[in-house]
């Protein structure tokens, strides 16, 4: 299991610069000013600092961005890296300084002087999240040294205050990237649960229902997904009762396939190896369920998972088979390849109807379509309530994430009527994401607040963000936990 390296906040010595091992990084505004702590390491190096700050190389840089000077002089520190940021940066800007401080380290020890500088609490998170590799499988690599990170600071209690929920984040962060890059022949539908399981730790309620019990509750479209693997589906449901006993919990709803062949629609061979992220939403509901148990959050969250393989068999659904849901729909499967709406459907239901939310969000991998219409940069968002999906919206934008919202129509779920059954599980090529989401809006009730997440662009890219290496982002783990915070938290 991959954690966030830890950060130290002490107040500010500057009689411990010169001494300070490994790196020391300093902030200089956008018109090259020193603050004490630069004003040091400028004398350490005999005025080198200051002749960098009026060089056409520090003009050149843009807010967030850093430059290393090598082998300072008059310093037993490796490298002086220098940051330029604004008096007063937005979230973004102090965020990627933070992550570009994480590229530069290594995994070499690092003092940053940050005087009383703003969004330092920010700029760590990026230092933070950005520090993230997974080498679990990796034979012959020494286990990373426990480096030392220290922000030097005034009231530094005030900031360490500031950044420990963030923390708490950056943990579920790197919960969600941990199971996103696992293989599937490692995290398997049994090991998926047992990793769950283990948040009971942390006080999160866990229940495992098994297929004998999906069974007797009448999953019929989600146990038909997993019924061509040798590995068991299963529903696990995450309970974090922080808030008041008589309020009603959001519900965080993720498709979890280990692994999508596409069952009897079998996928292209050239790219399968990367839908071992198929249970990206799964993950990111599970580092949520995290993030909020970590940090004690005053609210009431539950998180609903369906863990399934999809994979062909003599036993796998064929295309042209009916299923029954849970709601009790018939679905006509056309293509066993969109398996995931399958998964949710009857997951969302049962949401529903044990716990009546005051809202529920469902996030999946679902459709590539929504990679053509949005790329890597932003998830699609589909919602029957304005309140809601708008105070998603401003969540992901706070935290950095990108999401746009597509529309809903009448005739988009036109697209779904079948002569056979009560509905088919794709509506054609046209609006492949949207009528996806109209499958779904199907098994929303009424009165059910609702958000889906189509986060198939988002969930692992294939060159670095700002905030995270190539591979699995977690993204959503910060959008939701904001939205829990300025929504869903009482008190």
């Amino acid at each position: 299991m991959t954690s966030p390296a830890k950060i130290t906040f002490a107040e500010t010595d500057l009689d411990l610069v010169a001494t300070a091992p490994g790196r020391v990084a300093v902030i200089l505004d956008e018109e090259g000013r020193l603050d004490p702590g630069a004003r040091r390491v400028n004398r350490l190096m005999r005025q080198a600092l200051n002749r960098f700050a009026e060089s056409r190389a520090f003009a050149d840089m843009k807010p967030g961005d850093l430059k290393s000077l090598a082998s300072p002089t008059g310093m037993e520190a490796e490298a002086v890296d220098v940051i330029k940021l604004p008096r007063r940066p937005d979230v973004a800007t102090a965020r990627k300084a933070g992550a570009a401080l994480a590229r530069a380290r290594g995994e070499a020890d690092l003092l940053l002087l940050a005087g009383g500088r703003a969004k330092m609490a920010d700029l760590a998170m990026g230092l933070a999240l950005r520090g993230y590799d997974f080498a679990d499988h990796k034979t012959g690599k020494d286990a990373p040294r426990e480096a030392s990170l220290t922000v030097m600071c005034s009231k530094s209690d005030e900031l360490e205050g500031e950044f420990t929920p963030m923390a708490a984040v950056a943990e579920g962060v790197f919960f969600t990237r941990d199971l996103v890059s696992e293989p599937a022949n490692v995290l398997t539908t049994t090991e998926f649960a047992t990793r769950l399981e283990a948040l009971r730790g942390l006080g999160v309620e866990v229940e495992v229902l098994d297929e004998d019990r999906l069974a007797e509750l009448g999953m019929g479209a989600l146990l038909a997904v997993g019924q061509g693997s040798d590995s068991p589906s299963k529903v696990v449901v995450m309970k974090w009762m922080g808030g008041a006993q008589d309020t009603a919990p959001l519900a965080l709803v993720g498709k979890g396939v280990v692994f999508d062949t596409g069952g009897i629609s079998l996928k292209p061979a050239a790219g399968m190896e990367d839908m071992t992220m198929d249970m990206g939403g799964a993950g990111v509901v599970s580092g949520v369920m995290k993030a909020l148990a970590l940090r004690k959050a005053p609210a009431n969250v539950v998180g609903l998972v369906g863990l399934v393989e999809n994979m062909p068999s003599g036993n796998a659904t064929r295309p042209g088979d009916i299923v029954k849901s849970m709601k009790g729909d018939t679905v006509e499967v056309i293509n066993t390849d969109a398996e995931g709406r399958l998964v949710l459907c009857d997951v969302m239901w049962y949401a529903q109807e044990t716990f009546q939310p005051a809202g529920m969000i469902d996030l999946a991998t679902l459709t590539g379509a929504v990679i053509i219409a949005l790329g890597h940069d932003n998830a699609g968002v589909f919602s029957n309530n304005d309140s809601l999906c708008n105070d998603f919206l401003k969540s992901a934008e706070a935290e950095c994430e990108g999401a746009w919202r597509l529309p809903l129509g009448q005739s988009y779920d036109d697209q779904l009527k079948s002569q056979k059954a009560d509905m088919k599980n794709v509506g054609g090529r046209p609006a492949g994401s949207i009528t996806a989401a109209q499958f779904l809006k199907r098994f929303v009730k009424e009165e059910t607040p609702w958000i889906h997440l189509d986060i198939a662009g988002v969930a692992q890219v294939a060159k670095d963000t700002d905030l995270a290496p190539k591979g699995a982002t977690g993204w959503g783990v910060m959008a939701l936990d904001r939205l829990v915070r300025d929504r869903f938290e009482k008190g």
